[in-house]
């Protein structure tokens, strides 16, 4: 995402999402507990449009996404969302997916690590924003829920039968995309479906820490890896190895490289700029 901002301002308030920042880390939190952080029309358009703001902004180096309460977020509210989306025409139930999808683009395109803390359930939209996450934390009471077969849609929703074939594999992903069965921790621990099982409680805590490892090392190392995953994921090989070639060539003039070469020789931590 182009960091340039123009005339935009950035949005004081957020509509059921709570928003932090500390010494590089956003924290986002979906927050609302009483619906399991069900997701509405806003909250949608919320996320989509905060994470254009925080990818504009250079002092966001990592940004962990949690849920609030019981779980980390069940899904599009069924009243507010699934009810209203019955009396829609073809037209607005397309502006609308694609709002959806809109989400998912911005967790993979913006120049920062995301790591998604998961504990109790991930649900539906809920388990594809932990899915679009670069890592994913989570506590043994966590599990991924594929559901839109079972309300009759289909599985690939908000780009899941895109990502989760590439992170635990076709024949995995049809298993759970198409029966819409729960993937409990231990289970998704073994698919490769999260990068950390975290002790009881502590996922929030895991994902902080991670989140701020990430803040702490090259910014600009940490986008440029992000941006060439999610684009040689169709490349072929050639195509694939001249995008590293030209990449590096371009961090190779980067302060962060020379700062690496200074602080090996002088025997010292290097001081990371992001530059």
């Amino acid at each position: 995402m182009s960091p340039f901002a123009g005339s935009a301002r950035s949005t004081g308030a957020w509509q059921h999402i709570r928003v932090s920042r500390e010494d590089g880390v956003a924290t986002v939190t979906l927050a609302r507990p009483e619906k399991l952080n069900a997701l509405t029309f806003e909250a949608y358009a919320d996320l989509r449009d905060l994470l254009a703001e925080l990818s504009r902004e250079r002092s966001v180096r990592a940004l962990v996404l949690a849920g609030e309460g019981r779980g980390f977020c069940s899904g599009g509210d069924v009243e507010e969302i699934i009810g209203v989306t019955l009396g829609m025409d073809t037209a607005q139930l397309l502006d609308f997916n694609r709002m959806t999808g809109q989400v998912v683009r911005a967790i993979r395109e913006c120049p920062f690590p995301v790591v998604a803390a998961v504990h109790g359930v991930a649900a539906g939209a809920g388990a594809v924003l932990a899915l679009a996450a670069d890592f994913r934390i989570a506590d043994p009471s966590a599990r991924f829920a594929f559901l839109f077969t079972r309300v009759g849609l289909s599985g690939g929703d908000m780009g899941a039968a895109y990502l989760l074939p590439r992170v635990i594999g076709l024949g995995h992903a049809t298993r759970v995309l198409m029966l819409g069965d729960p993937v409990r921790a231990p289970e998704a621990e073994r698919l490769g479906l999260i990068s950390e099982l975290a002790e009881e409680g502590r996922a929030d805590e895991r994902a902080a820490a991670l989140a701020r490892r990430l803040a702490e090392g090259p910014a600009l190392a940490h986008a440029q890896t992000k941006a060439l995953l999610t684009a040689e994921l169709d490349m072929p090989l050639a195509a694939a190895v001249e995008l590293d070639a030209s990449t590096q060539a371009l961090l190779m003039n980067s302060a962060d490289y020379a700062e690496f070469h200074a602080a090996f020789t002088e025997k010292r931590p290097p001081k990371w700029q992001g530059k």
